[in-house]
């Protein structure tokens, strides 16, 4: 089974990589295209917001096709997309180029998702969406790092090449491991979003847009937040987070997603408050960013053992909205956090990062309490 999933988180690992470098090469980018540092932060909001608004049209338009199609297709736009930004000569130009990447990215992550889930049983469901996911995990530790450093010595063209071999071998691995599994999908606009008319949905996308939005409103600035060498800032963070990604599927399986997403909330939200704090030395930053990580992302496969056992009928369109309500927090945050840093500086973005984390523990222990999530583990049948 772990054979058939690989290429999957592989397909991840290439998509985390293309979109969250952008955090680590924000002077390079700028310094290129002669633009500000907030500016350069855009190009990692504009992404988001595709990626957001492209998601479900685009899963309505490829309905139809096998699910093999569409991952294949899915990457080889996203490839295409970042072949085109390592090539467009200005910021304008490479704005429309990471729509193109992100209309892949759109099509590719929701898929995977839904992929993964057909081809488990419900006692590994957790372990099965933490190793796709995982791909986005991996590249934080691994792909975002080599790409901050890639661009620093070589011009961060250079990072988009490396993204596109990515994309690449990912596209190889889809095409001769991952089986055509069928799954019922809907071709009808308005049914992309009638889960949105059930109150379980809209809780665990609430959760998903403030989470993400407190976190990425840190993230995207995070060269701006700290004086130490950022690779290995996002390094540590990055192998927290497989860490975090890969123990949260098997304590969801365990303990059940309300755990996981109140404990993962909670711990993201004082650690995104202590950044000043790990902004002192080396060491204490590289202990924090692995903490950040880890505790961040325990929430990932529990938000989306909540989506299926929320419309286990729609599974692909449920993971398609999470995803959704995902790059929307991943957009606000970077419209928000660029204000912040103009206005207010680096102390402006930890307390706007800080006060929405918080905002998202609020939301979600008032929303989500212990009687549904027992309820919903219950009744979590697998499509």
């Amino acid at each position: 089974m772990s054979s058939r999933l690989y290429p999957l988180a592989a397909g991840n690992f290439a998509v985390g990589t293309g979109m969250f470098v952008t955090a680590g090469l924000l002077t390079p980018i700028s310094a290129d295209l002669k633009i500000s540092t907030s500016a350069a932060g855009q190009l990692m909001t504009v992404f988001a917001l595709a990626y957001a608004v492209l998601s479900p049209l685009l899963a309505a338009f490829t309905a139809r096709l096998s699910r093999k199609r569409v991952l294949l297709i899915a990457l080889a736009v996203f490839v295409a997309g970042n072949v085109l930004t390592a090539l467009a000569p200005t910021y304008t130009l490479v704005m429309v180029t990471r729509v193109i990447a992100a209309a892949g990215a759109a099509m590719f992550t929701p898929t995977a998702s839904g992929v993964a889930n057909a081809l488990t049983t419900p006692d590994r469901r957790g372990r099965a969406l933490a190793l796709v996911m995982g791909g986005l995990t991996v590249a934080s530790a691994v792909g975002v790092p080599l790409g901050t450093w890639l661009g620093s010595a070589s011009g961060w063209r250079a990072t988009l090449w490396l993204v596109v071999g990515l994309g690449v071998i990912g596209f190889a691995g889809v095409a001769a491991l991952v089986p055509d599994v069928k799954i019922a999908v809907s071709g009808r606009l308005g049914e992309r979003f009638a889960p949105l008319a059930d109150r379980r949905v809209l809780v665990v996308l609430g959760t998903q847009f403030l989470m993400f939005g407190a976190g990425f409103t840190a993230y995207t600035y995070i060269g701006s937040l700290f004086d130490l060498p950022l690779p290995a800032v996002l390094w540590a963070w990055g192998v927290g987070g497989i860490v975090g990604n890969q123990l949260g599927g098997r304590l969801t399986d365990s303990y059940g997603p309300r755990a996981m997403v109140l404990v993962g909330l909670g711990a993201a939200t004082v650690f995104i408050a202590l950044i000043p704090v790990a902004n002192l030395a080396l060491p204490i930053a590289l202990v924090w960013a692995f903490l950040w990580g880890a505790l961040g992302w325990l929430v990932a496969p529990a938000q989306q053992f909540r989506t299926v056992a929320a419309v286990p009928d729609n599974v692909p369109i449920g993971l398609g909205l999470l995803s959704s309500a995902q790059y929307i927090g991943l957009f606000a945050a970077g419209v928000a956090g660029g204000l912040a840093l103009d206005g207010y500086g680096r102390t402006g973005v930890v307390v706007l990062a800080t006060g929405v984390g918080a905002l998202a523990l609020l939301f979600t222990l008032v929303t989500y309490p212990r009687a549904a999530a027992v309820s919903s583990r219950e009744s979590a049948p697998v499509k």
